[in-house]
């Protein structure tokens, strides 16, 4: 009788904590602030990989150390838009074709900076290699910006535009991407 009736209250318990664990995430939010979140991550890498460039003696170490935090940057990007799959939402196919043209768009920027690192000899190889890696890395920046703009558009009055609307993790984006951008 005992063992029935702490059996009984148990499952009571677990009934009731499953009830108060809150609402679930809504699809689209839980995609729209993985993407966001992915996004700012990425800008503010990024322009961390630009500071450390532009505060200090450019050498060619410098800028492969910095050309690899963007490589390593660029490829956490790639693969956390990947595994986020496409949102279940009426426009969710047409949102992960966007995600998927973006991190295809990326990678020339990034064998355009490997390469210029590659050629880069003496001074002048390191200031060229600098100034091909900063053209590669505002195209990579307009790339996302691009991105963002449009999978905010994508969905009017839909689900993923409610999403972006309402997105806490989506509010710093387009603010670091025009820092990296330059505006």
């Amino acid at each position: 009788m005992v063992r029935r009736t702490l059996a009984v209250a148990l499952a009571g318990l677990a009934i009731l904590a499953a009830g108060c664990g809150g609402k679930d995430e809504d699809p689209a939010e839980a995609w729209v602030n993985g993407v966001c979140s992915s996004f700012t991550t990425w800008a503010d890498d990024v322009q961390g990989s630009v500071d450390s460039l532009t505060a200090g003696t450019l050498s060619k170490d410098s800028l492969q150390a910095a050309a690899d935090d963007v490589k390593s940057s660029t490829e956490t990007l790639q693969s956390d838009l990947k595994d986020l799959g496409a949102p279940k939402t009426d426009a969710g196919e047409q949102a992960q074709e966007q995600v998927t043209g973006l991190t295809d768009q990326l990678a020339p920027g990034q064998q355009t900076i490997e390469s210029a690192l590659a050629d880069a000899n003496g001074v002048s190889g390191t200031l060229a290699a600098a100034g091909a890696a900063a053209t590669a890395l505002s195209a990579m920046a307009a790339e996302v910006t691009t991105t963002f703009d449009d999978l905010k558009k994508l969905d009017p009055g839909g689900e993923l535009q409610t999403a972006f609307e309402q997105s806490s993790e989506c509010e710093p984006v387009r603010e670091q991407l025009d820092k990296l951008n330059g505006s």
